[in-house]
């Protein structure tokens, strides 16, 4: 699928974009067993007791079939109408959610520089742990930031439940959908089980001026396994998703794995 013009209008305007069964369900299915592979393997999965978040880096990174959603013509399309062509992959979250998010940004970038795409592998509802959001709070003139509210205090500004913050939307999924949005934009989860799986991938643009480099830079200086102080022998991504990657793939992982040997060469790739 291509993005539409009034699609890509929606996401640079709002900061996010749903787009319903992406993925068909005997797709998801697939999908699902092999996330339940990565995070009971790799994951601590296995150790999940429902008492906090269970999370692990890299998941589509862990098995041969999940990184060939990198080279998924969909999800390719949907990246390079929000980023460009020439988006740069650089990692991810797996998970098991238990309890609620409250809201936050993932980043403050103020701009369109990191897109996070979110697989949601059980049905969620508003009452049941789906993503919220705060449609157009990625913008720097949006009130929450002009006016440094912290919804999370909404008890108290405006005897308002979080959860009921005035305008954000709540996002229904069921397994198969795809949820995008700004990493600047105001997120939440409430309520729902004590083992939800989500899984992420995050993505940039490529970088190609020298105000872009300062930001990917910035960027993988933190949200990176180096950043995290994470291992994982071959630098910026777990080695599978290099010992399997096209050279289309690789146009998608080049730069952020040298920008990230150079940034953490302790941890760089063993040759």
């Amino acid at each position: 699928m291509e993005l539409s013009g009034q699609q890509v209008h929606h996401f640079r305007t709002f900061g996010y974009l749903a787009l319903p069964r992406l993925f068909e369900p005997d797709e998801i299915a697939w999908v699902i067993e092999e996330f339940e592979t990565a995070i009971r393997t790799v994951g601590g999965g296995d150790r999940h007791d429902g008492t906090k978040r269970t999370m692990f880096g890299g998941p589509i990174e862990r098995t041969p079939k999940l990184c060939t959603l990198l080279d998924d013509p969909r999800i390719v399309r949907v990246l390079s109408g929000l980023l460009g062509p020439d988006f740069n992959y650089c990692g991810g979250d797996g998970n098991y959610y238990t309890g609620d998010t409250g809201w936050h940004p993932d980043g403050n970038w103020g701009e369109l520089f990191a897109v996070k795409l979110a697989f949601y592998l059980d049905p969620v509802t508003r009452d049941t742990g789906c993503l919220r959001v705060i449609p157009g709070s990625q913008d720097s003139e949006h009130m929450l930031r002009r006016l440094k509210i912290d919804p999370n205090q909404s008890r108290e500004l405006f005897g308002l439940e979080p959860r009921d913050f005035p305008g954000n939307v709540a996002l229904e999924t069921k397994p198969g959908d795809l949820v995008c949005f700004n990493h600047d934009t105001y997120h939440s989860s409430w309520g729902g089980g004590t083992r939800r799986r989500m899984f992420t991938m995050n993505c940039t643009r490529h970088y190609h001026t020298e105000a872009d480099h300062v930001l990917g830079r910035r960027y993988l200086s933190v949200h990176s396994p180096g950043g995290y102080k994470t291992d994982t022998g071959a630098g910026m991504y777990f080695p599978l998703i290099l010992d399997t990657a096209t050279p289309v793939r690789m146009t998608h992982l080049a730069q952020p794995l040298a920008i990230h040997d150079e940034l953490f060469p302790q941890y760089a790739r063993r040759r």
